[in-house]
């Protein structure tokens, strides 16, 4: 079989020679009790880089042992790219989210010979999922492998928002030292009320990361949390979005992408926030309408906002959230530290070898099986695409 695989580019000075730490943590599963990954074995030394293209998922020899072709390549916007060439006559895509090959009905309908697209992290989105459906292409991804670094990159953004960290590193490295204006928008997170959209394995961890700084926390999500969680987290419960955002002083965005949350935060969501409240997004870029996102800054009716993911991704040079104020954006990093890595490359493999020995897939990585939602897909997303306007990507210039 034919197997492509598109990842981010190799770090600009080349792949390291050595990396910071020697080993990674030894964990011994995911909090709800299920397993790590677990493929037969691994090909690759977990902490180093596996997520772009020289590092290859640490895929090649157990494909190539099996007589199977392996294609890497970054190249994936704009007409004639590599991907799309060999996308044509490739039986597996694996792209990740943080350099999403966006996998259009048209993309997929070129695809002959196409039976399964693996995302290598969380969150589906970038394939037209109702395209895969209507053509029997399965989906799949890594659920859990990255949860918890999301979580992690969450509670980060929170405080640097909140604390004004951005602004105050700025200072000391332009050599200044001027304290009022380092505090000038600085605050404490304590006795603030912090709420997620969406509380499922992301947003619930931040939540629970976020308890310590004895915070009131609040959620909605349309899976309403068991009772005993809302007890050990005093969680106030919300049955809207608009709801919860009327009383949070920082709102986290952890629900997936699909038609009904498209531009969910726009103009008239954001102004029944509470004045100078923050958005912490690390969902999709695309639940937030980017420009209202930007007026919200230059108004004040946002203090801040932050979070890790674009549309589309890699965001064009000019976007508008490059240049607005008080902004803590990253590129699309929070699932894909060396830690995360390791686990979303275990679990591509142990998705494989489950798919070429014909045995059944876990069913919590499963997002589209035999034309319809399934497992997690079912659970979390609706039916349809929002992969509309992803050609844009093509506008990122190196």
């Amino acid at each position: 079989m034919k197997i492509l695989c598109v990842l981010y580019d190799d770090p600009t000075a080349g792949m390291p020679d050595s990396y910071p730490r020697d080993d990674l943590p030894i964990l011994s599963g995911y909090p709800d009790g299920m397993s790590l990954p677990s493929p037969s074995s691994i090909d690759f030394t977990p902490g180093e880089l596996l997520g772009c293209v020289s590092g290859e998922l640490g895929l090649r020899k157990f494909l190539e042992d099996q007589g199977h072709t392996l294609v890497v390549t970054a190249d994936k916007d704009g007409d004639g790219c590599i991907a799309d060439r060999e996308l044509v006559d490739a039986d597996v895509v694996i792209s990740q989210p943080f350099w999403p090959y966006y996998l259009t009905k048209e993309k997929i309908e070129s695809a002959q010979n196409l039976k399964m697209a693996i995302t290598a992290g969380i969150g589906s989105d970038h394939v037209d999922l109702q395209a895969a459906m209507d053509n029997k292409v399965d989906v799949v991804e890594v659920t859990y492998c990255n949860s918890r670094s999301v979580a992690e990159h969450i509670v980060m953004m929170i405080l640097s928002l909140v604390r004004d960290y951005h602004n105050q590193h700025q200072i000391v490295k332009d050599g200044g030292w001027n304290i009022a204006d380092a505090v000038q928008r600085s605050y404490d997170v304590e006795g603030m009320h912090v709420g997620t959209v969406a509380a499922g394995r992301i947003g619930l961890d931040a939540l629970r990361k976020m308890k310590p700084f004895d915070v009131h926390l609040h959620y909605f999500d349309i899976h309403k949390l068991p009772d005993a969680v809302e007890a050990e987290l005093n969680l106030t419960y919300h049955d809207s979005v608009e709801s919860l955002v009327s009383v949070c002083d920082v709102v986290t965005i952890n629900c997936p992408l699909h038609p009904k949350t498209e531009h969910l935060f726009d103009d008239e969501m954001i102004n029944k926030m509470k004045r100078g409240a923050y958005i912490v997004n690390t969902a999709r870029g695309k639940i937030c309408d980017k420009d209202a996102i930007a007026r919200a800054l230059e108004s004040g009716q946002l203090s801040g906002y932050a979070g890790d993911v674009w549309f589309p991704q890699p965001a064009p040079n000019d976007h508008l959230w490059r240049s607005m104020p008080n902004h803590g954006m990253t590129p699309h990093t929070s699932g894909t530290s060396l830690s995360a890595q390791a686990r979303y490359a275990a679990g591509v493999r142990e998705i494989l070898e489950c798919f070429f020995e014909g045995k059944p897939i876990r069913e919590p990585y499963l997002i589209v099986q035999n034309g319809d939602l399934a497992g997690m897909g079912a659970h979390s997303y609706t039916r349809g695409t929002a992969t509309d306007g992803s050609e844009e990507a093509a506008q990122y210039k190196k």
